[in-house]
C-alpha cells in the first residue's frame, strides 16, 4: 500500500486564517492516523500578496498546536525545496513537456483580445469562457514566435467533446462535461507558475497521496485530473471539505475581518482548545465525546465523518471548550498560565496563588481576567442598591446589622493566614445572629468588592485583601449604609 502523505502549503500573507487551521489538522490527522508523513510547503510565487514575517508566522501557529511536520523548509527533506520560489526553475520544463504531451499549448493572446470576448459573452448574456484561437498553432510555428521574442502563456488544452469525473472522499464522484471547462493559463508571461500549476507539480514530485482542500476547488479539480492524466501520472486521493462559516450566509473570511487564530489567542483563546474546537468545525466522532486531546484525535479521526454541510464557527461554543481547558488544568499549571494576567490586574501584594484559585473555576477566556480583578487594587464606586438581594432576603438594616457584626468578629480575629481561619469566624456568625449564611456573606462581599459578580466569594476574597484592607472596605460599607437607614 502507497504510504500516506499530505501536505500543508499555505500562502504566507497574513495571519492564519481559521479556515486554513482546520485544513492543516484534517491534513495531519490523515497523515498520522495512517503512521504517514505530513508535509509542509510554503506557497510564495503570488509576489504581490505577500506579508513580511507571515511565514514566521506559519511555522509559530503550526508549532503552538503541535502540528509537527515531517518534512518543510526549516527542516528539509528528501522533496525539497520546499519553498514554491525556489522551485521556479523546474516549472517552465514541465509546462514545455505538456505541450508537447497535448494537455496545453503556448497563447500569444493580448489582454485586449481576451476582454474583447469576455465584453462579447456578457453582452449575450452567456458566462465567459476563452476560446482561444492558439490551440490551433502548431508547435513549430509557436516554437519560432518564441524564438523571435513574442511574449506568451502556457495555458491547458481541454478537448470540448467528453466528460472528466473524479471521486472524492467527502462528495463522491463528481462528473464534468468538458465543454464547460475553462482553458486556464498554467505559465504566465513572467514565467511563473499559477496557483493551480503548480500545486500539481510540488504535489507528484513530493508523492502527495491526500490532497484536502476547501470544496470551492471541486469545479476545477477535473481539469488538474486532465493533467495528471497528461502527464501519465497517478492522480491523488481528494477530500474537499465544506466552508467554515460565521453565519448561514457568510463565509468566515480574513478580508471580512473575521478572527483568525492570533486574535483568538489574544482575545484569551489557548491553542489547544482552539484546535479541538474547529476539529469539529465540518467532522463528527461516532462518539458524543467533545473534549478531545491531539493523540486522541489521530486515533479516532476518519475522513469519512467528514461532512458535506458547512460548518458555522460559534464563538460561544469555543468559549464553552476553553474553560473546560482551562479547568481541567493542574493548579499550578493554571497559576502560570494566568499569571501574567494576575500581574497586569493587581499592583498591590497578593498571594497570587490564591487570586489563581479563584479564577480557575470562574474563567473561561483569559482576557476577561484583567477586568475581573479590577476592584483588588481600589475599591470602585458602588451603588447601595448592591446589598438588597431578594434570594439571600437582604435588606439595607439586615446588611447594615451584618457588616457591623463581621468588623466586629474580623478585628478579633490575630491569625489572617489562611482561608480556614476566615471561614470558621464569618460563618460561626449566623447561628449565633439567627440569621442565613448568605445574610453575613453577601454584605461582606459587596462591601469588600463594590461588586455583584466576582471570581471568588466573599472569605476568599477578604483573605486576599488582607485584614487592613478588608476592615477599612467594611468600615466604608457600614458608613455607606447607616445614611440609608438614618
Amino acid at each position: 500500500m502507497k504510504k500516506v502523505r499530505t501536505r500543508f502549503a499555505p500562502s504566507p500573507t497574513g495571519y492564519m486564517h481559521i479556515g486554513n487551521l482546520r485544513t492543516a489538522l484534517f491534513e495531519y490527522l490523515i497523515a498520522k492516523h495512517e503512521d504517514g508523513d505530513f508535509i509542509l510547503r510554503i506557497e510564495d510565487t503570488d509576489q504581490e500578496r505577500l506579508v513580511e514575517g507571515a511565514v514566521d508566522i506559519i511555522y509559530d501557529t503550526m508549532k503552538a498546536v503541535g502540528l509537527n511536520h515531517d518534512e518543510g523548509p526549516d527542516i528539509g527533506g528528501d522533496f525539497g525545496p520546499y519553498v514554491q520560489s525556489e522551485r521556479l526553475s523546474m516549472y517552465k520544463g514541465y509546462a514545455d513537456q505538456l505541450v508537447e504531451l497535448g494537455g496545453a499549448h503556448y497563447c500569444f493572446c493580448s489582454e485586449e483580445e481576451i476582454e474583447a470576448q469576455r465584453k462579447e459573452a456578457e453582452s449575450l448574456g452567456i458566462s465567459f469562457k476563452y476560446d482561444d484561437p492558439c490551440k490551433h498553432i502548431s508547435i513549430e510555428e509557436a516554437r519560432k514566435r518564441i524564438a523571435d521574442g513574442e511574449k506568451y502563456v502556457v495555458r491547458q488544452t481541454i478537448k470540448a467533446n467528453g466528460e472528466t469525473y473524479f471521486d472524492d472522499e467527502v462528495y463522491g464522484r463528481i462528473e464534468v462535461d468538458n465543454a464547460t471547462l475553462d482553458e486556464s493559463v498554467l505559465l504566465k508571461s513572467d514565467g511563473f507558475p499559477t496557483y493551480n500549476f503548480a500545486n500539481i507539480i510540488d504535489d507528484h514530485q513530493m508523492q502527495i497521496s491526500h490532497v484536502v482542500r476547501g470544496n470551492e476547488y471541486l469545479s476545477s479539480t477535473p481539469k488538474y485530473n486532465l493533467i495528471y492524466q497528461a502527464y501519465g501520472w497517478d492522480i491523488p486521493t481528494y477530500v474537499h471539505v465544506p466552508p467554515v462559516m460565521k453565519d448561514e450566509q457568510h463565509k468566515l473570511s480574513k478580508r471580512n475581518g473575521d478572527a483568525s487564530f492570533q486574535d483568538l489567542v489574544k482575545k484569551g483563546y489557548l491553542p489547544e482548545a482552539i484546535l479541538n474546537y474547529i476539529a469539529l468545525l465540518g467532522w463528527a466522532p461516532e462518539s458524543e465525546q467533545e473534549i478531545y486531546s491531539l493523540e486522541e484525535l489521530i486515533k479516532v479521526f476518519d475522513i469519512k465523518r467528514i461532512s458535506k454541510s458547512p460548518a458555522i464557527f460559534d464563538i460561544d461554543k469555543l468559549t464553552w471548550m476553553n474553560g473546560m481547558y482551562l479547568r481541567a488544568m493542574s493548579e499550578e499549571k493554571f497559576y502560570e498560565t494566568v499569571k501574567p494576567y494576575i500581574e497586569e490586574a493587581i499592583k498591590r501584594p497578593v498571594d497570587q496563588m490564591a487570586v489563581a484559585r479563584i479564577l480557575q473555576p470562574r474563567t473561561d477566556v483569559l482576557s476577561g481576567i484583567v477586568e475581573s480583578l479590577d476592584f483588588i487594587d481600589v475599591l470602585p464606586e458602588y451603588d447601595n442598591a448592591m446589598y438588597i438581594h431578594k434570594k439571600m432576603k437582604t435588606t439595607y438594616e439586615i446588611a447594615l446589622k451584618a457588616l457591623k457584626a463581621s468588623k466586629e468578629a474580623l478585628e478579633a480575629l490575630n491569625d489572617w493566614s489562611s482561608e480556614e481561619k476566615l471561614h470558621d469566624v464569618l460563618l460561626a456568625l449566623p447561628a449565633q445572629m439567627e440569621m442565613k449564611n448568605g445574610q453575613i456573606l453577601w454584605p461582606v462581599r459587596c462591601a469588600i468588592t463594590g461588586k455583584q459578580f466576582t471570581p471568588g466569594g466573599a472569605i476568599e476574597i477578604a483573605y486576599i485583601l488582607g485584614k487592613e484592607e478588608t476592615l477599612a472596605r467594611i468600615q466604608i460599607g457600614i458608613e455607606k449604609l447607616e445614611k440609608e437607614v438614618a
